[in-house]
Parts: structure tokens; C-alpha cells; sequence
């Protein structure tokens, strides 16, 4: 706690301390970047300090955190992140690459990177003596905030469209969260679920609203740090060409712009303490139907346009950013782009990963799909080293995935009915 000093308007730069405000900017409504201490932290912190520590969460990283550690024995609370980096070896030649990784989010404990935003702001509410957490989410949020509200004994209450996944909303349900299921959209839902924090006086955790969500996010920066220093390590005692010269490119799905941005926010606070040299190259993927940033940083804006979102990435469709400043600052200031990708292109990614052994959900097989036409248009190519983020897991949205398959015949069981599908199961 020690190390952070306050907060500090993305739009306007006017600083606060920790106790003056909680959610946005009074003066224009930016969203808040948590300031830490970095001369503090430069003097009594060094990288092998961090990286040596056998912590298997994103609390391994707590002198870059703003909250204390929380408290009681091993929850799920204690154990979101850290998740797997796969190598994609097939894949890769198929799109004439040399080197595709993958980090799969899915294996968090309520199966999606949200776990990490929901575990730093359920340590906060706990900090902070809040009785009842809030936010609205079409899924993925909201069952991650249920998840480790239960784990420590968090009241949490979910605004969901009704029109969420129900494997979603079964989670949230399943977790014990009090679920309220909202007749419109996921902005609709947003902007009710800050006017009944206002009114109730509870603890709001909605992306884009509440400045320690993007705290969480930008642990998967640190994770892929660690993990990037590896393969360079590796590379160096190979010799390999591009040993200290290519910069990693990262692809992240985008909706309302906060992964991306705590994805930023993680690698700056880094270059900021001095333990990298260079941003990597972050490019951000948006659906088709719901391209407000991808239209914004097009146009060289960061002026927001609204659309009406309609796309099967549910974890994505969202009108109006709430982050999406942020979000086109974090492609521009790290020489990325965005890249839009239809819904069908979605279902095709979900495949195609299925086939590596990662069941993704539409929202992070549009990460892939997004990399897929990057390659295709040369943005990426050839020897770059790439990583996609996939979100979370398929298992959120079997509807979806259902689309991406031929549908299994049904036969007798008899070794004659097998037969007659033979030469189609040695395929």
C-alpha cells in the first residue's frame, strides 16, 4: 500500500490522492490511471526480486499492485493468473509464420481473464469495508466478480442483459451472486448499474468506471514479461537472429477497451521502473459489429462514435467504449493498429484453435482471427514473434460453438452403422 501515491486523469492529467475520489475524473469524466510510487519502488524493488518469487497468481507481482495481500488461507481469490503461454507450431506454418504463441486465459478460476480486475477490486471492497460489490457485465465480468466475491464472502450483485450466454449467467447464479437480468443492452445495464451504486451506496466495479480493474489487467503484462525474458534467454544461448532485435507483437480482443489498456498500462509501468527497454507492439481486435475504437483510431480521433453493436463475441458487444481513449492510445503509443473481423471469420478462429486443443470463446478467437488478417495483409509476417490472448473459455458459450462444428450423426449401436462412417473418421 505504501507505494501508491494517488490517482491521475487520463484525459486532463489533474492528480488526486488516494482518498479524494473513487471512480472518475470530477472535471470531464476521464478514467483514472492508479499512480504508483516508481522512485520508491526503483529503490527497494529489483526485477530478480519479482521474477524469483515462487508465488504461481498474479499476487507475485503485489510491490506493483495497489492493494494489500489478501488476507485468509488459499481461495480462489488467491489464485487467478499465471495462466499458460502454448506454442502453436501448426497454426503457424499455415500462415507462413516462424513463431505463434498463445496465452490461454481460460484456465483462470472462473475461466476468464476478468478474474484478474475482479480478484485486485474484491481486495479493495475488502480494504475499503464496502458491504456489497455491483457491476453489470453480459458474462465473464460479472461471473468473475460472483466467483471471488464467494470466495471470501463478498455480497456481489450482477446486472446482465438477458440476452448474455446462459452458461454465463448460470455462474453467476451457481456462484451465489444476486443476478438481475436487464431487458437491454450491456450499456444500458452499465448505466443502471452506476445510478444503483450512487443510490445504495455500493461499491461499483465496472470496467472503464473503477480504476482498480485495469490494476488487475495489467498483470497479464508482467506475466508476459517474465515469459517473454525466457524466450530470450533461450534465443541468446542459440544464437538466434532475432535475439534482442524484434519487438513482440501482442494481439487482444477489444470491447469496452479496458484489456487493452491495463495490457498498456502494465508494460509502462515496466518501461517506467526501467526493467524493459521498448514497449512491445500491441494491436488491438475488434468485431465488425462493434467497432466504435477500431472506427476512432482509423479516423485518427479519440473521439468516441457510438454504434449499435451486434456480434456473436458477446464478451465485446459493446455501443460506447468506456475506455476507449485509453484503448487507441495503447495501439498508437506502442506502433500497433486495430483490425476488425467479421462474425463468421470468429466462428472459423474458434476452429481452428479447437484444433491445437484450445476451446476458445468467440471474444478471444477473435484475438486469432484478428492475427489471421493481420497476417494476411502483411501487418505481421515472416519472422515477427507474435502472442494472441485468448479471453476466455469456449465452455461460456456452447451456442456459439455449436456453429463452428458439423453436427455428429446419430447411429445404432451396431459395429455395421460404424462402418458406413468409416472412411470419414480416419480423416
Amino acid at each position: 500500500m505504501q507505494f501508491f501515491t494517488g490517482y491521475k486523469c487520463s484525459l486532463c492529467g489533474t492528480e488526486y490522492l488516494p482518498n479524494q475520489i473513487t471512480y472518475t475524473c470530477p472535471k470531464d469524466n476521464g478514467n483514472l490511471d492508479i499512480v504508483l510510487d516508481i522512485d520508491f519502488i526503483k529503490r527497494k524493488i529489483q526485477p530478480e526480486d519479482i521474477t524469483s518469487r515462487e508465488e504461481a497468481s498474479l499476487w507475485k507481482y503485489l510491490p506493483l499492485l495497489p492493494v494489500a495481500p489478501p488476507q485468509g488461507e488459499s481461495t480462489p481469490l488467491h489464485a487467478s493468473g499465471m495462466t499458460p503461454v502454448f506454442a502453436l507450431p501448426q497454426l503457424a506454418k499455415s500462415l507462413h509464420l516462424k513463431h505463434l504463441w498463445l496465452k490461454d486465459e481460460s484456465r483462470n478460476p472462473t475461466g476468464s481473464f476478468k478474474d484478474r480486475a475482479s480478484a485486485i477490486v474484491v481486495t479493495r471492497a475488502k480494504e475499503i469495508k464496502a458491504e456489497i460489490i455491483i457491476t453489470a457485465s453480459t458474462g465473464n465480468a460479472g461471473a468473475a466478480l460472483a466467483g471471488m466475491s464467494a470466495a471470501v464472502g463478498q455480497k456481489a450483485i450482477i446486472f446482465a442483459p438477458k440476452s448474455a450466454p446462459p452458461a454465463k449467467i448460470a455462474q453467476l447464479l451457481i456462484y451465489g451472486a444476486k443476478v438481475l437480468l436487464i431487458d437491454g443492452t450491456y450499456d444500458e445495464a452499465f448505466d443502471l448499474s452506476i445510478q444503483a451504486s450512487q443510490e445504495f451506496g455500493w461499491y461499483c466495479r465496472n470496467t472503464g468506471y473503477n480504476p482498480f480493474t485495469i490494476e488487475g489487467k495489467k498483470t497479464a503484462a508482467f506475466e508476459i514479461w517474465e515469459w517473454w525474458q525466457k524466450i530470450h534467454n533461450s534465443w541468446h544461448q542459440k544464437g538466434h537472429p532475432l535475439d534482442n532485435h524484434t519487438p513482440l507483437t501482442i494481439f487482444v480482443s477489444v470491447g469496452d477497451g479496458n484489456i487493452i489498456s491495463g495490457i498498456h498500462k502494465g508494460f509502462k509501468d515496466l518501461l517506467a521502473l526501467g526493467w524493459i527497454h521498448t514497449l512491445p507492439r500491441i494491436i488491438g481486435i475488434q468485431a465488425q459489429g462493434s467497432s466504435a475504437i477500431a472506427n476512432a483510431f482509423n479516423a485518427n480521433t479519440e473521439v468516441i462514435s457510438p454504434v449499435r453493436a451486434k456480434t456473436i463475441a458477446d464478451s465485446i458487444s459493446v455501443d460506447l467504449p468506456r475506455d476507449g481513449v485509453r484503448a487507441i492510445r495503447a495501439a498508437k503509443e506502442t506502433n500497433g493498429t486495430y483490425i476488425t473481423v467479421s462474425d463468421e471469420e470468429i466462428v472459423q478462429a474458434i476452429t481452428e484453435l479447437g484444433k491445437t486443443g484450445i476451446f476458445a470463446e468467440p471474444a478471444g478467437a477473435a484475438a486469432y482471427a484478428g492475427m489471421v488478417k493481420a497476417a494476411s495483409l502483411g501487418v505481421v509476417g515472416g519472422e515477427d514473434p507474435i502472442l494472441v490472448l485468448n479471453t476466455g473459455s469456449g465452455l461460456k458459450d456452447i451456442r456459439t460453438a455449436m456453429q463452428a462444428v458439423t453436427k455428429s450423426p446419430i447411429i445404432n449401436p451396431t459395429l455395421k452403422a460404424v462402418k458406413k462412417h468409416y472412411e470419414k473418421l480416419k480423416k
